[in-house]
Parts: C-alpha cells; sequence; structure tokens
C-alpha cells in the first residue's frame, strides 16, 4: 500500500464547532478506513485527518470523502484535501515573517475549495488598517491581525459572505503541526 498510495490532509469544515456536527474523531477515522484510506490519524477535535490513499485524483478523492462524511454523520460535509506537497507549499511559501511574532499577531491560513481562487478572495473581504493583513498564496490565504486590536478585526465579516462556504481555516499553529504529522509519517 505504501508505494500505490499517497499521504494526504482534508481540512473539514464545519465540524465540532458551536456544539454542531459533533463527530467523534474515532468514528471519523472509522469512517475514512471504511472508504479505503489506510494510516488515518485525527489531529484535535476540528476535523484535521492525515491519511494514505490510492486515489491520485483531488477531485474523485474530495467527492469520495464528502459523500462517506455525509452519508455516516447525516450533514452536508465539505472538505479541503491537500496532499504532503501541496501542504510543504503553503507553509514554506508563507509570506516572510508569517507566523513569526504569535504574541503579537493571530495567524490564520484560508484553504479554499477549487475553483476558488485567492485573488477571487481577497478582492471580496474588506481589512481593518492597522489591524489585518491577507497576502495570497497558492489555493490559501494568509490572514492576521493585530492581537490588541482583535475585535476591530474584518475576519469575522468574512462569514457572512458567500465565499466563506468555499474555505475552511485553520491558524498557523494547526497548519504546521500537521505538516509536521506529515513528515513524520512519512519519515517513518
Amino acid at each position: 500500500m505504501r508505494n500505490a498510495s499517497a499521504r494526504y490532509v482534508a481540512l473539514l469544515r464545519g465540524i465540532n464547532v458551536g456544539g454542531g456536527n459533533v463527530i467523534r474523531m474515532t468514528d471519523l477515522k472509522e469512517c475514512f478506513e471504511g472508504f479505503g484510506c489506510a494510516e488515518v490519524a485525527t489531529y484535535i477535535q476540528s476535523g484535521n485527518v492525515v491519511f494514505r490513499s490510492k486515489e491520485k485524483d483531488p477531485a474523485t478523492l474530495v467527492a469520495s470523502i464528502e459523500r462517506a462524511l455525509s452519508g455516516r454523520f447525516a450533514y452536508a460535509a465539505r472538505a479541503v484535501v491537500l496532499d504532503h506537497k501541496q501542504l510543504a507549499h503553503v507553509v514554506l511559501r508563507a509570506p516572510a515573517g508569517f507566523g513569526k511574532q504569535p504574541a503579537k499577531y493571530r495567524y490564520d491560513v484560508m484553504f479554499l475549495r477549487p475553483p476558488v481562487t485567492a485573488t477571487e478572495v481577497i478582492q471580496t473581504i474588506t481589512l481593518k488598517q492597522g489591524v489585518d493583513t491577507a497576502a495570497k498564496g497558492k489555493g490559501v490565504l494568509y490572514f492576521s491581525r493585530l492581537i490588541s486590536k482583535a475585535t476591530q478585526s474584518h475576519l469575522p465579516k468574512i462569514i457572512a459572505l458567500p465565499v466563506y462556504q468555499q474555505m475552511t481555516i485553520r491558524n498557523w499553529n494547526t497548519t504546521t503541526k500537521l505538516l509536521a504529522l506529515m513528515d513524520a509519517a512519512a519519515s517513518a
């Protein structure tokens, strides 16, 4: 299986948030194993799943994941799937200084569902001058906000935009930890 499969991370949207779509991680792991994934591991309760799959087509893989989750857990599942190389690219190509001052800024990565692009998203959002910054990446938007003025941030306004349904957001710590998990699994 190891040579015939690739390692992926699925970033699931809208589970275990605010008491909605509550899914235990053991159940989530079983669901992924049930449709043929191997070496399945979850990270924290917000829907991060690292796994191996023989499926090479990302669109087919996303469709399989969403169909399996929707069927088993009775919710409209949405996922963004990246392979190991893509997630490494997101971390390694972050804007200069991104994630380097966690005591001063909150850092988030908006992972976008194709065909939505960072160029489209950045044109639809507003930034609070002196509080928010955003930068485009391949399939992602990097967003930071000044912690001391976080209540002034325009990040919460994104929730009201139609494009919000086409993304899932992870903080920088989670993003880098997922890459570390994938790196460790690849070298094991």
